[in-house]
């Protein structure tokens, strides 16, 4: 478990002083946005460049081991037909994966360390005590995972190129398109995880009804018509549908303005509901 000596009292004591009214003649400091957001990621990457490789498994590792299992020990028993746009199964998974390891490295990042960062580590606690508001902290915590979705996804690019996975360069739009689509299920994933008061069991509800079913069910691996017609509709509110999608068309060049400027609505309505959600708590967080 985190470090978690830190007294909390002082620590909030301390934060509530920062905020507090100048004294008469001060000037109090004041940080832009953009330069807040980089010092929040800057303490991320600090911690991150002396532990990446706590976190390559599952970050990279694991979208690989699909792509191979299911695009190359599956994928050849499934031939090229209408239902995988007439290309290889592997080449029909590779954008899609792109999507859904978003999703789950956004679950990733967006639960137990936002945890931390208020219970054990408490590292929320001591940004607040600077002049960084909570407002910047949540730009700050969001840009980070934008990174490391974009950082991941581009490993597996690669590796999915090597390996014939990829056939032209409308896969970089498609990575695009996996960040958004991992940043449209992360925001709001941060400002529940931010009101979780206990050890994190609340996570295990949503990691096993939330985050695999989107996984398994949501387009990546089969076509959603394949679905019973009553439960289509579930899938088709799902951020990593969109993703899917938009990530598949891009790859494909497939893309037809309506319904790829709906899809990206659907998911930047996501991260800005997300992302005020966030604000929200984190500001009632940090000062309680």
């Amino acid at each position: 478990m985190p470090d978690s000596t830190t007294n909390a009292p002082a620590t909030n004591s301390a934060a509530g002083t920062a905020h507090s009214a100048p004294a008469r003649g001060d000037t109090p400091r004041v940080v832009s946005p953009p330069r807040a957001y980089l010092l929040v990621v800057e303490g991320h990457w600090t911690w991150y460049k002396r532990n990446w490789k706590a976190t390559l498994v599952s970050s990279v590792g694991m979208p690989i081991l699909y792509l191979l299992a299911m695009g190359l020990g599956f994928g050849s028993q499934v031939h090229a037909s209408a239902a995988t746009g007439g290309v290889s199964y592997l080449v029909y998974l590779a954008p899609a994966l792109l999507a859904t390891s978003a999703l789950q490295g956004a679950a990733g990042e967006a639960t137990f360390p936002v945890l931390s960062g208020f219970k054990w580590q408490k590292n929320f606690i001591g940004i607040a005590a600077t002049p960084i508001t909570p407002a910047q902290i949540v730009g700050g915590q969001l840009l980070w995972m934008a990174f490391r979705l974009l950082f991941s996804g581009a490993i597996f690019l690669a590796v999915a190129a090597a390996i014939g996975a990829v056939t032209g360069f409308g896969v970089v739009l498609s990575l695009l398109f996996g960040v958004l689509s991992g940043l449209a299920f992360g925001a709001p994933v941060v400002a529940f995880s931010a009101s979780v008061q206990g050890e994190g069991n609340a996570f295990n509800p949503l990691f096993r009804f939330v985050v695999v079913p989107m996984s398994l069910f949501a387009g990546t691996f089969f076509p959603v018509s394949q679905l019973p017609a009553i439960v289509r509709p579930i899938a088709w509110i799902t951020p990593v549908w969109h993703g899917t999608e938009l990530a598949r068309g891009a790859a494909f060049g497939t893309l037809q303005f309506w319904p790829t400027l709906g899809h990206l609505a659907y998911l930047l309505a996501w991260i800005a509901i997300g992302t005020g959600l966030c604000r929200r708590q984190f500001r009632v967080r940090l000062a309680s």
